[in-house]
């Protein structure tokens, strides 16, 4: 099966906001590119070391809204919302991914805390 970059990319982010995949040092490091950074929807800025030290957000969350813009050939701009239900609350997500020695590895990304609910965004967002 053939998938589209979008939809590749997308499974990607998928896979990387499941509890299973967030618990396993294994599976995050597999994802994150060696110079990952993201600023967190704390504000604050964290790189692959402390993600793989100190661990990421173990919460259940869903995914909308997924699109993507092409930045060059092997780099990708991706941005989606998430509903977090552990936490009870929205972030407005965006992501660069990076095609690293043959595959795509998760780059820099960052969240931003949002009261939108998911129809609000669809809405504001004109989607």
């Amino acid at each position: 099966m053939n998938l589209s970059l979008k939809e590749e990319l997308k499974k990607l982010e998928e896979h990387h906001i499941q509890i299973e995949t967030r618990i396993s040092k294994e599976k995050l490091d597999n994802i994150l590119a060696d110079d990952f950074w993201e600023i967190g929807s704390s504000g604050r800025p964290f790189d692959k070391k402390f993600c793989l030290e100190k661990g990421v957000s173990l919460t259940e969350m869903t995914l909308h809204h997924y699109e993507i813009q092409p930045l060059a050939s092997d780099v990708v701009l991706s941005t989606y919302y998430i509903a977090d239900k552990t936490r009870n609350r929205n972030t407005l997500r965006s992501s660069i991914w990076k095609k690293i020695d043959g595959r795509w590895q998760l780059y820099f990304h960052q969240g931003t805390v949002t009261d939108l609910d998911v129809q609000e965004f669809q809405r504001e967002a004109g989607k």
